[in-house]
């Protein structure tokens, strides 16, 4: 039982297709797949809100600020906005989006189980309330009309000149 001393052969075998050639790191497939979802914004719904430092703040050719501060309030500019998204996302995006998804069930609920049967069960009934109403309107407003319209069809007016 005493101390055994082995020489272990380690080889490495790396297949050629595996290996990257660009350089950077050898992604697996669920990293490639994770790299290629980074756009959280596909359908470019916020692309009016990717502004930078250059777009807020610009310094004309003849008023230049010192170069350190015109490098550090970039710096902090970008700090800052980064930081400030981190936190407010942090504090609120669940909170919004719970909030967000109960207004779509409470709105997707309504619009499946009362506006639509109400629309179709209205255009249902248009057709006999669109026969009621013509025959109303010719037994009652068209004689009423036509007496107006045949009393006046009488008055003549004559214009003289002196």
């Amino acid at each position: 039982m005493g101390l055994e001393r082995e020489k272990a052969d380690t080889r490495i075998f790396m297949d050629d297709d595996n290996f990257p050639r660009s350089g950077g790191p050898a992604l697996s497939e669920a990293e490639k797949c994770a790299e290629d979802e980074l756009d959280r914004d596909p359908h470019g719904l916020n692309a009016h809100l990717q502004l930078g430092f250059e777009d807020v703040i610009a310094e004309p050719e003849l008023t230049h600020s010192f170069d350190k501060v015109w490098i550090c309030s970039h710096a902090l500019f970008e700090l800052s906005k980064y930081l400030l998204y981190k936190l407010l996302t942090l504090v609120l995006a669940i909170p919004l989006a719970l909030v967000v998804g109960i207004v779509f069930a409470v709105l997707s609920c309504l619009h499946i189980w009362i506006v639509v049967p109400f629309v179709k069960t209205c255009l249902m009934v248009l057709p006999s309330v669109q026969t009621i109403w013509k025959s109303l309107t010719d037994v009652f407003v068209v004689p009423f009309f036509q007496s107006i319209g045949r009393c006046f069809a009488m008055v003549n007016i004559r214009l003289d000149q002196e």
